[in-house]
Formats: C-alpha cells, sequence, structure tokens
C-alpha cells in the first residue's frame, strides 16, 4: 500500500469519524460526553490525509526528471485487507450491547457518592442506575410512597427472573457493564429477550444476588409495563463507576 493509498485510507477514516459524530452512530461506540473529541480526531485525520498528499506531489516536482529513479518495491495485496475494518465502521453500525452481554456479566452497581433531592413528578422518571442506587444503599428512602417510572431492556437470568436492565459506561462501549433491577408484579406474562420496556411501579426492600458476582440486585414492584423503542442512546451514563 503506498503513500497516496494510506492518504485514502487516512481520509476515508477520518470522514467516518465526522460522519458517525455528525450523526448518533457515535453512541455506538462511545458516550455522548465524547463526541467532541469523535469530530476533533476525524478532522485530524483528514488534515493529515491532505497534508501526506501534498507532500509527496511537491516531492514528486523537485525530483530531476533525468536522474536517477527510486527502486519501489511493490507493496503486499494482503494489505488493502486494512481497509475491509473501515469499510465495516462505514457501512455497518454494531447493535448495542444486550441481554447476552447481561446475564453474563455480574451486576456493576456501586454506592451513590449523593442522593440529590427527587421532583414531584408522579410518576417519577428515573435512570435504572439511580433507582438500583437508592434501593440499595439509600435503602430505597427517597423512594418510598413514589410512583417511579424506568425504562430498560429486558434480560432473563439462568432461573427465569426478568431483569430490567442498562449498560453503564464510563468511557466507551468496550467498558460497559449492566445494571439489573428485578420485576416483580404485573411483569408481562410474555418476555422477550432484548425488548425495551418502560416500566411504572413502587419501591419493594425485596433483593437478589446477581448468580453471576454475587451482586446485590434491587426489585421494583410493577404496576404498568409498555414495550417501548430504543432509546437514541441506549447506554446510562449516570453511573459513576
Amino acid at each position: 500500500m503506498n503513500r497516496q493509498a494510506q492518504s485514502a485510507v487516512l481520509f476515508l477514516l477520518g470522514a467516518s469519524l465526522l460522519h458517525a459524530g455528525t450523526t448518533d452512530l457515535y453512541l455506538r461506540y462511545v458516550k455522548q460526553g465524547l463526541r467532541p473529541l469523535v469530530l476533533v480526531a476525524g478532522a485530524v485525520l483528514i488534515a493529515a490525509a491532505v497534508a501526506t498528499i501534498w507532500y509527496e506531489r511537491k516531492r514528486a516536482g523537485r525530483r530531476d526528471p533525468g536522474g536517477a529513479q527510486d527502486h519501489v518495491h511493490p507493496e503486499p495485496r494482503v494489505s488493502w485487507l486494512l481497509v475491509l475494518p473501515l469499510l465495516a465502521l462505514i457501512l455497518v453500525a454494531p447493535p448495542a450491547l444486550g441481554s447476552y452481554s447481561a446475564t453474563r456479566t455480574g451486576t456493576a452497581l456501586q454506592e451513590p457518592l449523593a442522593y440529590p433531592a427527587l421532583p414531584a413528578a408522579d410518576p417519577l422518571p428515573l435512570s435504572v442506575v439511580d433507582y438500583a442506587g437508592r434501593a440499595v444503599y439509600d435503602h430505597g428512602r427517597t423512594l418510598r410512597d413514589r410512583r417511579v417510572r424506568l425504562t430498560g431492556f429486558l434480560a432473563l437470568d439462568p432461573d427465569g427472573t426478568p431483569y430490567l436492565v442498562r449498560m453503564a459506561l464510563n468511557c466507551c462501549a468496550a467498558d460497559a457493564q449492566p445494571v439489573k433491577v428485578a420485576l416483580t408484579g404485573q411483569v408481562p406474562p410474555v418476555l422477550q429477550p432484548d425488548t425495551w420496556l418502560q416500566v411504572t411501579g413502587t419501591y419493594t426492600p425485596r433483593r437478589a444476588e446477581d448468580p453471576v458476582n454475587g451482586g446485590p440486585i434491587p426489585f421494583i414492584e410493577v404496576t404498568e409495563a409498555k414495550p417501548v423503542a430504543a432509546p437514541k442512546d441506549p447506554y446510562d451514563e449516570s453511573w459513576n463507576g
């Protein structure tokens, strides 16, 4: 692969990063707050590609037409296989991590640093991470006598217990870990893993141990559940793991 081909690959990679950063595609790879870095990285790669092409053309223009020519070794054709991951990035958006990962990874719930006051909304919209942290480590003190609403995807543990899950991440999808809330009460009779649900319910002190790592999994007493479309950002960034 010569310099021109390398520049073309750099340009395409930079363009794909800019495309991902200007759409919601980047959310499949990194957290929302890293969008500026994705855009900057794309711009830098494009600038590097343009600079490389300019340098090569300038160097070619300075060569003596009557002088000795450098002996150019042919590049191995297999090097063009490096373009395949690039095409995959451009053409195929990977699905967000779902129930397969959630049931094979222990809950990553950690004790929150604080429990901010909750608004007076009814039902109260909470993230899965926020509900789980308050239910386990604050023993539900801020959740009692409140109807709450959670959104997440379904996963089933080996004994069939349904979990409402969000994958929490620090930086990117590679470090995503599940936070799970078990469902009890008026749970839909037919549950399909990876279905996104919006559940309304109340706090219950009931807990379970994660079968993978023994971590705490709180329950929610479901009073209403309905399927919803997957959110634009499938990951929960309220976690501070």
